[in-house]
């Protein structure tokens, strides 16, 4: 299994933000994936989608990398960020914006945002 995690390591360390869900960011196969698609769309982010339902190999090999059971999995500049219920919270909260710019990720300012 070490090659599925090689290429896993490979994608989280050359894409800055990218996403392993069910299904892909144009039509998400289930609703947890969907809603870190509306968050990450709504912030205006440029991502990377892996649809883990492409190969076993690959679902297994993503739960086994992060060391995370749940899908999606969300990483930013090599770093795990968490799964749709953190993604949503740190959204909500405003955390995730600032992470991001943190991070040096482009973020749509939203409109109604509140301080």
């Amino acid at each position: 299994m070490s090659g599925i995690n090689e290429w896993i390591d490979n994608e989280v360390k050359t894409n800055d933000v990218i996403v392993f869900m069910k299904g892909t960011p144009a039509f998400p196969q289930c609703g947890f994936s969907g809603q870190v698609v509306q968050i990450l769309d709504y912030l205006g982010i440029e991502y990377k989608g892996v649809n883990v339902l492409s190969s076993d190999e690959l679902r297994n090999g993503i739960k086994e990398y992060g060391s995370w059971p749940t899908i999606p999995q969300v990483y930013v500049k090599g770093e795990f960020v968490g799964g749709c219920d953190i993604v949503r919270e740190m959204f909500q909260a405003g955390e995730l914006q600032d992470f991001l710019t943190g991070k040096g990720i482009a973020v749509r300012a939203a409109e109604s945002a509140s301080g």
